[in-house]
């Protein structure tokens, strides 16, 4: 593995859409409530009508949207579209073809990192655990062993 095993394509990470919660601008407040609480995510992506990712939506925003406004409840969350609920963490995505560091970089503060493809379309997710799962794995591992 050259360059310590890094010089790979972030493709081998990759947790497809097809297996990934996702929710659209349309959605509501409470189905993203409550396909949050049933998978236990504390995030999710956004996207739009033609499937491009426009960000992360976190129980930390619906709970300030919650908050923040008059009248609301989780009674006529239905009433609220995603579209309508502030954003506080911009979580930037990578293309495909973007090199390890960049997803290492950016999953430092991001429990996973949204993937597009060239035409910005959402293609998946990189969890952070399977990083980290990997370096434990082919990294750690190693070094234990020739220690």
């Amino acid at each position: 593995m050259e360059n310590g095993g890094l010089n790979m394509n972030i493709a081998f990470f990759l947790t497809p859409k097809k297996e990934v919660v996702c929710e659209t601008l349309e959605s509501t407040m409470r189905q993203a409530l409550e396909r949050m609480e049933y998978h236990r995510y504390s995030a999710i992506p956004i996207l739009d009508k033609e499937g491009k990712y426009i960000g992360t939506l976190t129980e930390g925003d619906l709970l300030w949207k919650l908050k923040n406004t008059p009248n609301l409840d989780f009674n006529n969350t239905p009433k609220v579209k995603i579209e309508e609920v502030p954003r506080r963490v911009i979580n930037n995505p990578v293309h495909i073809d973007s090199n390890i560091e960049d997803l290492i970089a950016k999953s430092v503060n991001q429990n996973f990192v949204p993937v597009v493809d060239d035409n910005n379309v959402f293609i998946g997710i990189i969890k952070r655990s399977d990083i980290l799962n990997y370096i434990y794995e082919n990294f750690y591992n190693k070094v234990k062993i020739e220690a």
